[in-house]
């Protein structure tokens, strides 16, 4: 079986459990939170993937299949983070009635 290291950042805190875990995928941003290699995972480091996916206490961590990878592409449903989302118009946005609203500020005198 291939497979990707994949992490949810919503859900991560970056407590960097799994880069001391797994620190030949995984290394931590200057902030604490993991830097996973986009490459497949050697066969070799599957079943330590694996724990390190299971160990991560937020649950942030998963693996991805290449198959799953193939038929996302295939049914083209974007990736978690690639989702967008936008207001429906700008007639239900709340109006603000601050001076600084209108990008000029208010006399001091």
């Amino acid at each position: 079986m291939s497979a990707r290291l994949r992490v949810d950042f919503i859900a991560c805190e970056g407590r960097g459990l799994c880069a001391e875990a797994l620190p030949e995928l995984i290394a931590l941003d200057d902030w604490g939170y993991p830097i996973v290699s986009s490459r497949l995972i050697p066969p070799r480091l599957l079943p330590d993937a694996r724990e390190t996916v299971r160990a991560c206490p937020l649950l942030a961590l998963r693996l991805e299949r290449s198959g799953q990878l193939r038929s996302r592409r295939a049914n083209k449903i974007p990736p978690a983070a690639a989702i967008t989302v936008t207001a429906a118009s700008t007639e239900t946005a709340p109006v603000s009635h601050s001076p600084w609203a209108s990008g000029s500020l208010p006399s001091t005198r």
